[in-house]
C-alpha cells in the first residue's frame, strides 16, 4: 500500500507536552508509506514543529476537507473518551470516529485511556463507535478491562510515549548538577494551602540536598503560573523555569536530572524512561494505575501531608536511597510499547 492518507485526531495544538509527545511518538512508529494529516488547536505550530500537513480540529469546513482527503483516522493516544473532564470529549472524538467509519475509512483506536464514562448517552456512544474501530489499543488494564467487558478486540500496551526518541537539551548541562525536575499543574485537588505545603516543602528539600530545582511546566496556560509561583520562593541561582514545546527535547530534559517529582502522568512516564527516580503526586487514577505498574512513591493530592516537614523529609529519603525502574523492566516495558507500532503497521501496511 503506497501513499495512504490518515487523519490524526487528539489533544493536539493545545500546548499540552503529554499530548504533544503522543503525537510526536505517533508520527515516529506510523508505516512510511503513510503520509500523516493531523486536526490541531493551532495549525501553524503543529506545522512548524512536525512538518505535517494540518487543519482546524473544530472548524467544520476544515475538518470535512481533512476528513473527505484521507483513507484512515487514527484516534491518537490519551484520555480522549471519558466525560469526567467534559461530556463532550466522547461526543466529538466519538462522532469523528463515527464519521470516518461511515465514509469508509479504517479507524484505529491507538494507545487510549478510556474512561471514567459514567453518562448512559457517552457510554453508549463510545461503546458503538469502538466496536466498529478496524483496531484498538489501550494503554491499562481498566481500559482493557471495559473492552473485554463490552466484547471489543483489542491490544493491551503501555503508554507510547515510553518509545518517544528523546534529545538531550544542550543548554541543560550549563546549569548546575545535581538537578531535580519537579512538574505541577493546576487541579482542583491542587488546593492554594496544598501548594503552599509543597512550595514550602520543595524549599526545605533544596537546602538540604543543594540540589538546582528545574520547574519544567508541561502545558503553559496550567502550569506556568504555579512555577514561576515557586520559583519565586528558591533561590534565584538554584532554580530556574524551563518551558519546552518540542516532545523530544522535553523527555530530553529527564536525561540530565537525578530526580522527578511530578503531577503530570507522562512527566513521570518521561522521567523514569529516562532512568530517573520519581515521585508521584496523583490526582487522576490513570497516575495511581502508573505508580502502582511501576512501583512509584508518591501520596494522592487529597492525602497529602499537612506538615510541609514530612513531605521534605519523604523527599530527601527518596533522593537519598531511592531507585529508577530496574533497566530489565525498563526494557521490557519499552518493547511492549512497540505492541502500538504493530498495530499501525497491520492497518495501514
Amino acid at each position: 500500500m503506497t501513499n495512504i492518507r490518515v487523519l490524526l485526531s487528539g489533544y493536539y495544538g493545545l500546548g499540552n507536552g503529554g499530548d504533544e509527545a503522543l503525537l510526536a511518538t505517533l508520527l515516529q512508529m506510523l508505516p512510511s508509506t503513510v503520509t500523516p494529516v493531523v486536526l490541531t488547536a493551532n495549525p501553524e505550530m503543529t506545522q512548524q514543529l512536525y512538518g505535517v500537513e494540518t487543519y482546524e480540529r473544530k472548524t467544520i469546513p476544515q475538518l470535512w476537507k481533512a476528513i473527505r482527503s484521507c483513507d484512515a483516522l487514527i484516534l491518537g493516544g490519551g484520555s480522549l473518551i471519558q466525560d469526567a473532564t467534559s461530556a463532550m470529549n466522547p461526543v466529538y472524538y466519538g462522532g469523528l470516529i463515527s464519521l470516518g467509519q461511515r465514509m469508509g475509512l479504517k479507524t484505529i483506536a491507538w494507545g487510549q485511556g478510556i474512561g471514567p464514562i459514567e453518562r448512559p448517552f457517552t457510554r453508549w456512544l463510545a461503546r458503538n463507535t469502538l466496536k466498529g474501530c478496524t483496531q484498538i489499543s489501550v494503554r491499562d488494564r481498566s481500559s482493557a478491562q471495559l473492552l473485554t467487558d463490552w466484547g471489543i478486540p483489542h491490544f493491551l500496551a503501555p503508554d507510547p510515549v515510553w518509545a518517544l526518541e528523546s534529545k538531550p537539551v544542550p543548554e541543560l548541562f550549563d546549569l548546575p548538577a545535581p538537578r531535580v525536575a519537579v512538574t505541577l499543574r493546576s487541579h482542583k485537588y491542587l488546593t492554594p494551602e496544598r501548594l503552599s505545603h509543597l512550595t514550602q516543602a520543595l524549599v526545605d528539600f533544596q537546602k538540604a540536598t543543594q540540589t538546582f530545582i528545574i520547574l519544567l511546566p508541561f502545558q503553559k496556560m496550567k502550569d506556568l503560573s504555579i512555577a514561576e509561583s515557586i520559583y519565586k520562593r528558591l533561590p534565584s541561582d538554584a532554580s530556574k523555569v524551563i518551558h519546552i514545546e518540542e516532545p523530544r527535547l522535553l523527555k530530553g530534559v529527564y536525561r540530565g536530572v537525578e530526580m522527578s517529582i511530578g503531577m503530570r502522568l507522562h512527566s513521570l512516564i518521561m522521567g523514569a524512561s529516562e532512568k530517573c527516580r520519581c515521585f508521584a503526586l496523583s490526582y487522576d487514577p490513570k497516575v495511581n494505575r502508573l505508580m502502582e505498574d511501576l512501583e512509584i512513591p508518591g501520596w494522592d493530592l487529597v492525602n497529602l501531608p499537612k506538615d510541609p516537614n514530612i513531605i521534605s523529609k519523604v523527599w530527601i529519603e527518596h533522593y537519598a536511597n531511592g531507585e529508577a525502574v530496574p533497566s530489565d523492566k525498563l526494557q521490557y516495558i519499552v518493547d511492549r510499547t512497540l505492541i502500538n507500532q504493530e498495530v499501525l503497521h497491520q492497518v495501514l501496511g
